[in-house]
């Protein structure tokens, strides 16, 4: 009896990377839910509740600058090295190369461009809601407090809330929106969380950001993820429109040339010409409404017809020229006569 070979790991890997023969039919596309819905209600107004406590300097601005005043960065130098690479996990730049490589991967692999263009609608809803809040706040972070015990607001500062801590939830985040099976979407969800917290803690680490402003950032990434469904509409005939735009560049590229138009004869040439009456005797021919084409100068008039279908001819007779003063063979040549 005959088994079948059990795949090895490296057999998987390599069936993992081949690509499906179309799109497939069962992609999880998230709804609206009631239960998300619940979420982003409950998000945002921690939010609300966030920038309010700051802005009327409450215990959280007390604690912020109690954590400051901590100087966690001297209190732990080993870890000090380390956490300088961690935080590039929440860099726009190098985290926003490396997720849409892999989501450039699967839009390849599913014949489909939603990866994509869910992560440029969460980094797009990211600029606009994280950077108008920064910039509309304007709070000065530890490093540069003008004033103890003062929430340092509207003052010219951009770091409330924390964006190393939004773009962490959001950018990984989205790989477990975009999962395609609810216990990769858990694993990938608690990898997000873990990421984007350590992310945070280490900005409060380091001395750049208040606790405050991650506590924000944390908020603002999970609005944004919370929130994509509401989008997904409008992500799917972006799609459509840049996959029909596609189909047309194909199709106008591969017609083929265009074939000129028949010649059509005027009506005048198909109208029966009228017999000839007896007794008119300088009746004239009707002219043609189109002439026959004359032949190239440089052919003789009358019918031609190509060199194969002529019929060969055998000329008759010698093809030498005539000589006249040359003597045919086996006659003597006349002697002239002697006299005498």
């Amino acid at each position: 009896m005959r088994t079948q070979r059990k795949l090895s790991r490296l057999d998987r890997v390599f069936a993992r990377l081949d690509r499906e023969p179309e799109r497939p039919a069962d992609i999880d596309v998230p709804r609206m839910s009631r239960h998300r819905v619940v979420l982003f209600s409950a998000t945002l107004a921690f939010y609300t509740a966030i920038v309010w406590a700051v802005v009327v300097s409450s215990w959280l601005v007390r604690l912020d600058w109690q954590v400051m005043f901590f100087r966690p960065y001297q209190q732990w130098p080993q870890i000090h090295a380390f956490l300088d690479y961690y935080v590039v996990l929440g860099q726009r730049g190098p985290t926003a190369v490396m997720v849409a490589s892999w989501l450039g991967w699967r839009s390849w692999r599913q014949h489909t461009l939603r990866p994509l263009l869910s992560l440029g609608a969460a980094l797009l809803l990211l600029n606009i809601t994280v950077g108008a809040a920064k910039y509309g706040m304007g709070r000065l972070g530890p490093h540069y407090a003008t004033v103890i015990g003062s929430n340092e607001m509207w003052r010219g500062g951009d770091i409330f809330p924390s964006g190393h801590t939004a773009n962490a939830v959001v950018t990984w985040g989205i790989l477990a929106y975009l999962a395609s099976t609810p216990r990769a979407r858990r694993w990938l969800s608690a990898l997000s969380a873990v990421t984007s917290l350590g992310v945070g803690l280490t900005t409060v680490y380091l001395g750049t950001h208040w606790l405050s402003d991650v506590l924000l950032g944390w908020a603002a990434g999970l609005l944004i993820l919370l929130a994509l469904p509401w989008f997904e509409p409008l992500i799917a005939r972006t799609e459509t429109a840049i996959l029909d735009l596609r189909d047309r560049r194909r199709v106008g590229r591969a017609l083929p040339a265009p074939v000129p138009a028949p010649v059509v004869a005027s009506p005048r040439a198909s109208t029966p010409r009228k017999a000839p009456v007896a007794g008119e005797a300088s009746a004239r021919e009707p002219v043609p409404a189109t002439r026959a084409a004359r032949p190239p100068v440089y052919l003789a008039p009358g019918p031609h017809t190509t060199r194969g279908e002529r019929t060969p001819v055998t000329p008759a007779g010698s093809r030498r020229p005539p000589q006249p003063e040359r003597v045919p063979r086996g006659t003597a040549p006349a002697r002239p006569l002697a006299g005498g």
